[in-house]
């Protein structure tokens, strides 16, 4: 599974990235070095961050049904 990021999204990203550079570890990276980072991080952590999303979103869904269970259940 690929990340797509609009052309904007991917922009506000690596402009974030080369200001993180500049300011904690006083480099400057080029607008193709940030970018690879991004690409480093989408294909690295997007997948895994992704699934995890995925996950929390069903266990939270999952929870919600169970409470429905307990509100409509009528006793026979």
């Amino acid at each position: 599974m690929q990340i797509e990021l609009t052309a904007q999204r991917r922009a506000d990203f690596t402009a974030k990235l080369k200001a993180l550079f500049r300011e904690e570890f006083d480099e400057t990276l080029s607008d193709f070095r940030a970018d690879e980072i991004l690409g480093l991080f989408l294909t690295t952590l997007g997948p895994a961050v992704y699934n995890q999303a995925v996950q929390d979103a069903r266990a939270y869904f999952q929870a919600k049904l169970d409470d429905l269970d307990v509100e409509i259940y009528a006793d026979g």
